[in-house]
């Protein structure tokens, strides 16, 4: 298991070119699986980047898919500023990202979340926040150039009113774009974001290896802020 990861390179190939022996880096690494290991053996076309320099490995782990998810989604969206985007599950892994990046944008975001995580998103470069489990956007007359459900859980349908003549609704189920093949020029432009304080990542909590199943059970409860890291001592 595992899909993505922060490390140093341990080994090359005679034939690989890129990277050398000690060079950190991050990468996602799809249906290859294998990042909950102290090794990982990959090609050197895997989307694979040297790490951001002002990140930590437990910190760059939990970019990949999380961040090019946010960027493939929202570019599809065409974001303009000034535009009303309205992410929610914004205090989740694709979703705080999602703030930031729509922020960058120039746009005049709203984050929807759980009360406990308001004031988070607010720091992300949210303009507005809506606690879900007290307000329903889509009743209190608001419209949007742009709904991101970050989340997989609204449907056209229960939008359409908060939506408004040409806007654009997405959803990280459908509009993704990524399947299992990160590109590579995505993975670098973020890497390139996070060294020049554009974005940046947020950790709920760190397990080690051994206590991974524990690491599980806490994200299956659907309640994390932002991301949950896994460290190989």
């Amino acid at each position: 298991l595992g899909m993505e990861l922060s490390g140093e390179i341990d080994e090359v190939g005679s034939a690989v070119t890129a990277f050398e022996k000690g060079d950190e880096v991050f990468c996602s690494t799809g249906m290859h699986l294998g990042a909950y290991a102290e090794y990982v053996c990959l090609p050197e076309d895997n989307p694979l980047v040297r790490k951001p320099v002002n990140m930590t490995h437990e910190e760059a782990a939990t970019v990949p898919n999380g961040a090019t998810t946010a960027l493939v989604i929202l570019r599809k969206a065409q974001v303009e500023p000034g535009q009303k985007v309205l992410i929610y599950g914004a205090s989740g892994s694709v979703g705080t990202f999602a703030v930031q990046m729509a922020r960058n944008l120039g746009a005049r975001v709203t984050g929807v979340c759980s009360g406990k995580n308001l004031e988070l998103v607010r720091s992300l470069g949210a303009e507005k926040v809506i606690d879900y489990t007290v307000s329903d956007f889509t009743e209190n007359g608001e419209t949007y150039d742009v709904i991101f459900d970050a989340v997989g859980k609204l449907s056209r349908s229960k939008v359409k009113r908060s939506l408004t003549k040409d806007a654009r609704y997405l959803n990280v189920l459908t509009d993704s774009g990524i399947s299992m093949n990160l590109d590579i020029a995505d993975l670098e432009l973020v890497r390139d974001q996070i060294e020049a304080r554009k974005l940046k990542t947020v950790i709920d909590r760190i397990y080690r290896l051994e206590d991974i199943v524990e690491a599980h059970r806490y994200v299956d409860t659907g309640h994390k802020r932002g991301n949950v890291a896994v460290i190989v001592t």
